[in-house]
């Protein structure tokens, strides 16, 4: 074939805010219909926080029904095509779109500030609608469950058996960031990773989470504009921003989840890979050059392998927002850790110049190397069926001969 087979491990979609209402339990509208100015005046703040509004509203000029593919069906179908994506795994959205799902549900799913029983009230809201958008492409969309792990163990592991049953396939996403709650490290999370481990259901953090108001202050002077004029937060916020995210994993294999459960699988995603190489050597380096550490006690003994073999057989990289030659680090990183990601609808992200940009992150590669990063990883994360996308791939995919 002379066309690429492309998966993006990186989308977004979310219902406009006031149209999750429908998807609410009954028992809770109330409260939806008391938070949803909270929601969209908190949400436009943010955005001005975040987001240079006229750099933005340029991007969006003669885009605007294209965009309106966040929560659309047909108009989706057509920027997949157009960026010669066959399957797209499908995040929560948020800021850019407005369009985060309510009560402190998301990709972030925050333990401060927010109720436990609405937090869970809008993840089932986001996956109820998620599961609907899913099923009008089944071939082309995995689905990603909004699941609030930090709350409730079992009823965690139900609502990860019920979106598997749902046509939510692509497995779970899990916050980030813990607060004052048990970290992951911590054996209560055992039955979550088994029940993703034996239901093949990859666990999915996204970068953006972090102790916000220690960058930019308080969350009532950000959204008054009264705090005073803190420069180079935003600098100090993209510095950090990834730490966040990738604690999950530090966590997580220095306390031998993965040597528990070896097949559980694990994706940061959006969260740049540059920092990668560096991490694995830091790693490394704690489990076998540490004299120094010998009177902190045995850290090690219940590890088989060394942190990075650890991170190459379960872990993965939603390399969306790729810079160019950015797929050279497979070399380092390893060969299956690197899965391409568009980001759509984000201006962040590689839509409307996919192909250019690809080509760019893909510089110096082989042509192996480029299907596997475009797609060949993650088709063997989420275990596809590769023939069967083929015809998509041939109908749609990026031309072979635009890489070379």
């Amino acid at each position: 074939m002379d066309r690429y087979l492309v998966i993006s491990s990186d989308c977004h979609a979310g219902l406009e805010p006031q149209h999750y209402r429908n998807y609410v339990d009954p028992k809770f509208r109330d409260a939806f219909d008391e938070a949803l100015p909270h929601q969209v005046r908190s949400t436009k703040t943010m955005e001005e926080s975040f987001l240079i509004s006229d750099i933005n509203a340029e991007w969006r000029k003669g885009y605007e029904t294209l965009l309106t593919g966040a929560w659309d069906h047909a108009e989706r179908m057509k920027v997949m095509d157009g960026d010669g994506v066959a399957v797209e795994v499908i995040f929560p959205d948020g800021i850019t779109e407005q369009n985060a799902p309510p009560f402190g549900a998301g990709f972030s799913m925050p333990t401060e500030g927010v109720d436990p029983e609405l937090q869970w009230a809008g993840s089932h809201a986001h996956n109820r609608w998620l599961a609907e958008l899913v099923s009008q492409a089944p071939d082309r969309r995995l689905g990603l469950a909004c699941i609030p792990v930090l709350w409730d163990i079992d009823q965690s592991v139900r609502e990860i058996r019920l979106a598997k049953e749902n046509g939510l396939t692509g497995g779970i996403v899990i916050p980030p960031m813990w607060g004052s709650l048990p970290a992951y490290h911590h054996p209560r999370y055992d039955p979550i990773w088994e029940v993703c481990q034996d239901l093949d259901m990859p666990i999915h953090v996204h970068i953006g989470p972090s102790p916000i108001q220690e960058y930019f202050g308080p969350m009532k002077e950000m959204q008054s504009g009264t705090g005073p004029d803190l420069k180079g937060a935003m600098g100090a916020y993209l510095s950090e921003v990834v730490f966040w995210s990738s604690r999950s994993i530090t966590f997580m294999i220095w306390a031998g989840v993965f040597e528990r459960y070896p097949k559980l699988k694990f994706s940061i995603v959006e969260g740049a890979i540059d920092w990668v190489p560096d991490f694995l050597r830091t790693l490394d380096v704690r489990y076998t050059d540490s004299p120094q550490a010998q009177k902190l006690g045995d850290y090690i003994s219940h590890l088989s392998m060394k942190p990075s073999d650890y991170f190459r057989r379960n872990v993965r990289l939603g390399a969306a927002c790729m810079s160019p030659g950015d797929g050279k680090l497979g070399e380092s990183i390893g060969p299956d850790c690197i899965m391409w990601g568009s980001d759509y609808p984000h201006p962040e992200g590689s839509w409307p110049y996919t192909q250019d940009q690809m080509v760019k992150a893909m510089a110096g590669l082989s042509e192996d190397e480029v299907a596997a990063q475009l797609g060949g990883n993650a088709v063997k994360f989420y275990n596809l069926d590769a023939k069967k996308l083929a015809p998509i791939a041939a109908r749609i995919g990026p031309d072979k001969s635009a890489f070379h």
